[in-house]
């Protein structure tokens, strides 16, 4: 890993946490992701599973977490499983956690090899009442692919047919989206390296380059300090391209008079960031790219300020319509007619902001949390509305990931500019 090392405190924390939702005699099980493989004996690169990091801090592959509070043999409460490292195993792919190194990492007392989970979880398991298992329970999930916690399910219900077996998911979900401090300071990390990028591509872009090329300037940006790279397949999107809300092909020459839609985020210790900036290509705003701009900035600020703890998602995403409607009215896009006769279920403004304006935003890009419950202080979502004008070839989107206090909210990147003056200025130094 490129990050600096975790206190291994967070993990502890967040393990009692979840001791302290699980029903009495409880048994939960967490699996790693797998390497998954693309061609010959070609691997993807390793993502940890989140939530078995959230827990236990462990980032590397064949790695089960046991968490067991009210197991009778004390030493059997919390259990870390690891592939067993070995002097060929160093050689041939780098160092693996040592048992030692292990429990400095997670705080995990007890550490095991791989090779021996069944036969503890045999002699422990029955000593349990529920056993919770994991799913990837994400409204946006689309796995095609059997992962290690779904071969696990299936091998757990066969061989313990009548435990009585519970969904652990939602209280990760419930965990997850409320932040520690430790979690804060890894997001502003992230948020900082990201801001790194655009200070470097303010003073890059220019009309002739590439898309690819300031893709390239960010991801080189990005490695040098510490992240992995991008949180997410980056959106670098000048001319008509910025119009499609996906394009990631990131292959057109940027031409003079372009807007570009730039949407890319650094990961750091597996927490992502999430930003959108769009800029003139030749430093300048024209007169209507400014106006398009400014009414977008306003939704930003106004949402921003209504998204607080207690409101709900989809009560806040209705008055964002609000907001969006009134500035496509003063931009001339929508009439009042338009509004008067709109489809309730697909509202006048749609036709030029199609998307949702936050989510979550953690150890994934898109995080868990409840999209019904009011929203929690300590949360962290994007805000990020949009105008997309297809017949000017025209799309202006603006992002910030903004920390829902107690007392205010606190804008993760602050520190990156925003106002057209700010941009400008950069552009031009």
């Amino acid at each position: 890993m490129k990050y600096t090392p975790i206190s291994s405190e967070l993990f502890v924390k967040n393990r009692h946490k979840l001791a302290k939702r699980l029903k009495a005699n409880s048994i939960a099980i967490f699996n790693s992701n797998d390497i998954m493989p693309t061609n010959a004996d070609g691997t993807m690169p390793f993502r940890q599973n989140n939530d078995l990091f959230y827990l236990s801090g462990v980032d590397q592959e064949e790695s089960i977490l046991v968490v067991f509070p009210d197991c009778p043999t004390s030493k059997f409460k919390e259990v870390l499983f690891l592939k067993k490292t070995s002097e060929e195993i160093a050689i041939w792919e780098g160092e693996k956690l040592t048992k030692e190194r292990a429990t400095e990492v997670s705080g995990v007392k007890t550490i095991m090899w791989i090779e021996d989970f069944e036969k503890t979880l045999q002699s422990i398991i029955y000593e349990a009442e529920h056993i919770y298992l994991n799913d990837n329970e994400h409204m946006r999930a689309n796995t095609i692919v059997q992962t290690a916690d779904d071969r696990f399910r299936d091998w757990c219900k066969k061989e313990f047919p009548l435990h009585e077996y519970e969904r652990v998911a939602p209280l990760m979900h419930e965990l997850r989206a409320v932040k520690e401090p430790e979690e804060i300071e890894l997001m502003q990390q992230a948020c900082n390296i990201t801001a790194k990028g655009v200070d470097r591509i303010l003073k890059f872009i220019k009309p002739g380059v590439m898309e690819y090329e300031i893709e390239a300037e960010l991801m080189h940006e990005f490695l040098r300090n510490r992240s992995r790279g991008f949180a997410y397949t980056p959106i670098i999107a000048s001319g008509f391209n910025a119009c499609v809300l996906h394009y990631i092909e990131n292959n057109q020459e940027v031409k003079d008079g372009d807007m570009i839609l730039m949407d890319f985020g650094a990961e750091y210790a597996n927490y992502a960031s999430d930003l959108t900036r769009s800029i003139p290509a030749n430093g300048k705003f024209t007169p209507r790219q400014k106006e398009v701009y400014s009414a977008v900035l306003t939704v930003m600020n106004q949402a921003t300020a209504i998204l607080r703890p207690g409101i709900t998602l989809p009560d806040y995403h209705k008055q964002v319509g609000e907001m969006m409607t009134e500035q496509l009215l003063k931009l001339g896009l929508i009439t009042a007619d338009d509004v008067k006769n709109q489809d309730p279920d697909w509202p006048a403004y749609k036709k030029y902001f199609m998307h949702g304006t936050s989510h979550y935003i953690g150890l994934d890009v898109h995080d868990v949390g409840s999209w019904t419950k009011p929203i929690p202080a300590g949360s962290v979502f994007t805000v990020e509305p949009g105008i997309y004008i297809r017949e000017e070839n025209l799309g202006i989107r603006l992002e910030n990931d903004i920390l829902i206090g107690e007392k205010e909210n606190i804008d993760l990147m602050a520190n990156i500019p925003l106002e057209i003056e700010e941009i400008e200025a950069a552009m031009n130094a």
